[in-house]
């Protein structure tokens, strides 16, 4: 798919890290942008960045009047052919916690919610738009989800984490056979660790030491990095259905 001025793009978790990453290089290449987030604060200072082709919507993935306004203020732009679903957030949940007593179901649930479920609603509501768009090139438009390494090795207290991105795994070729009548595809991208909001709040020395894990490049991740793997899938019309590992080789160790 050629990305270019005709077309409009939702990137949610779009005012930081990954997703932000993504929509500058979407704005680079003349797409006009939505980024959904909860962070007003830190949307201000993403469309600074980002310049008048950016627009912001407030919204929870998991609420779907909120997602439905995102998308109209896609739509309004232009054809939706582009999603960029990055919004998550991370929580820590033991089978039986270190004093004794069951692990928090709602913790869980709450976790699983936003990652899991909120993906499914996004992923819904966007490809209901991108279903209505004329073909161009044999494609109405694309998808790109986010999982995680954790889907595959989640270390010990990430279970809700590890069990929703291992869900988002499972949902990807599945969406992506579902959408194919539809000229629509899905792909998804598991990150390992990547220098984002989330890592930044940890000392200089620990986040050297969390990159030196990772077989090479021994770094964490840039989230440019992942959004140049985001956007050749959605350039790419061949890759479909595909979970990408983005992690260096790393294979992550149980805590």
């Amino acid at each position: 798919m050629k990305l270019d001025q005709t077309m409009s793009a939702v990137v949610t978790g779009g005012a930081s890290g990954l997703g932000l990453a993504s929509a500058k290089r979407l704005v680079e290449k003349g797409v006009k942008v939505v980024i959904a987030d909860i962070s007003e604060e830190r949307a201000a200072a993403a469309l600074d960045a980002l310049g008048p082709n950016a627009t912001f919507v407030q919204a929870d993935v998991t609420d779907t009047d909120q997602m439905t306004r995102v998308f109209d203020a896609a739509v309004a732009m232009g054809p939706l052919r582009a999603l960029v679903h990055c919004a998550g957030l991370g929580g820590a949940v033991r089978v039986v916690e270190k004093d004794g007593s069951p692990g928090s179901l709602e913790a869980y649930e709450r976790v699983v919610r936003i990652n899991l479920i909120g993906t499914f609603n996004v992923l819904r509501l966007g490809a209901a738009r991108m279903a209505t768009n004329e073909p161009v090139d044999g494609e109405r438009g694309a998808c790109v989800l986010t999982a995680s390494v954790a889907a595959y090795e989640g270390q010990i207290g990430q279970i809700p984490y590890a069990s929703a991105k291992a869900g988002i795994v499972g949902m990807t070729i599945v969406a992506a056979r579902d959408l194919a009548q539809r000229m629509i595809r899905v792909c998804t991208i598991a990150p390992g660790l990547f220098d984002t909001p989330l890592l930044a709040r940890l000392p200089d020395n620990v986040k050297a030491s969390l990159g030196a894990m990772v077989p090479h490049p021994a770094r964490l991740g840039a989230p440019d990095e992942y959004a140049s793997t985001a956007l050749h899938i959605l350039e790419n019309p061949m890759l479909n259905g595909e979970t990408i590992r983005l992690d260096g080789a790393i294979r992550m160790a149980p805590r």
